[in-house]
């Protein structure tokens, strides 16, 4: 089964993003003015473009067979069994085979999250002789325990770990990793390119 992980606040920004650039697309295209127009398409292609590999393209994501880590630019394709190991800082670095390193662009925790997270993981001081605690349900405790300390970052790392032991058990194959360009964001890249040259050309 699949499952995909993203930056959820660079996921929606990145819609946000597309929906104010197509009304401002429109908006041109009805009250074309010439060349002014055309240097306001040429602005919004280019940072759609960069909002599309920054914010909408990269996404981590588990597979029967491995982990994929669509980044702006390349995809790699890790097989379990490749994984070495799993270091969680501000961003995640799966390191394979000879000295490899891919660094997943997503989720990565700021400052800031890490501090709340600690805060969360950090026992409640009671200050009052009455104070009481809403009750947790089983389910709720396993899961404040289990992100306990940690940010959506360190949560995902775990993840693969834990699809990396499970790969060992079975006596599964270190196959290769698999590394390719990203050909929809270098076409999207070009094609703003190619706006802003024109639009710079006939201004």
């Amino acid at each position: 089964m699949k499952q995909t992980y993203r930056s959820r606040t660079a996921f929606v920004l990145g819609w946000v993003w597309l929906a104010f650039a197509a009304l401002n697309v429109w908006d041109l295209i009805v009250r074309y003015s010439g060349k002014p127009s055309l240097v306001a398409l040429a602005v919004l292609g280019a940072l759609t473009a960069l909002v599309y590999a920054i914010a909408l393209r990269p996404a981590t994501v588990f597979t029967e067979a491995g982990l994929v880590g669509r980044n702006p630019f390349r995809t790699t394709f890790l097989p379990w069994a490749s994984i070495e190991d799993v270091t969680v800082s501000h961003s995640i670095n799966v390191r394979y085979g000879d000295e490899g390193v891919l660094r997943l662009w997503t989720p990565m925790s700021s400052a800031r999250e890490r501090a709340k997270a600690q805060r969360r993981g950090a026992p409640r001081q009671r200050r009052g002789r009455y104070t009481t605690e809403p009750t947790l349900s089983k389910g709720e405790q396993a899961a404040v325990e289990a992100f306990a300390g940690k940010t959506h970052a360190d949560w995902v790392g775990d993840q693969i770990r834990d699809r990396v032991e499970s790969a060992r058990r079975r006596d599964e194959v270190a196959a290769p990793a698999r590394v390719t360009w990203s050909y929809d964001s270098i076409a999207v890249l070009l094609v703003a390119v190619v706006l802003v040259v024109v639009a710079i050309v006939i201004a």
